[in-house]
């Protein structure tokens, strides 16, 4: 099952169960991947609907951020409760320790010895951790091995 499929049967059990809140989600983040098939003029594979995903995810991240400086908890807790439903239909998040040996093999791979080859490295090391890694912390990770 693709994860437009598994979005579709989540948004149905969600009906069912009544989680409106959940529904409500779901409905957004496929209404998100409707306009962008339509826009393509095809349908989307998983790679791109995990593009998506994630891309949702960031955006609850950073507006929590914005919410908590604001003192609005009532949109915070929203906007984190949303972040793990999306989280959800991501593949298993890396661990820390897990990004630095990806990014030790990336650098030996590439050849990168100074702060100047991070583009060279993030190229070549983000489609290996494409949805299982936020990209600030693979950034971070790089920074630090290449210091």
């Amino acid at each position: 099952m693709n994860l437009s499929e598994r979005l579709n049967e989540d948004m149905k059990q969600a009906m069912k169960s009544q989680d409106k809140f959940k529904l409500s989600t779901i409905r957004m983040i496929r209404a998100t991947i409707k306009n962008l098939e339509i826009d393509l003029k095809r349908t989307l594979n998983d790679n791109e609907v995990l593009d998506i995903l994630s891309r949702e995810i960031k955006q609850r991240k950073d507006a929590l951020q914005e919410f908590e400086k604001a003192g609005r908890e009532d949109l915070a807790s929203n906007a984190k409760a949303e972040a793990e439903i999306i989280a959800g239909y991501l593949p298993e998040q890396l661990t820390e320790e897990e990004i630095k040996v990806i990014v030790q093999q990336t650098i030996q791979e590439t050849g990168a010895s100074s702060k100047a080859d991070i583009g060279k490295v993030m190229s070549a090391l983000m489609p290996k951790v494409k949805g299982r890694a936020d990209g600030k912390l693979v950034n971070q990770a790089v920074q630090q091995q290449l210091q």
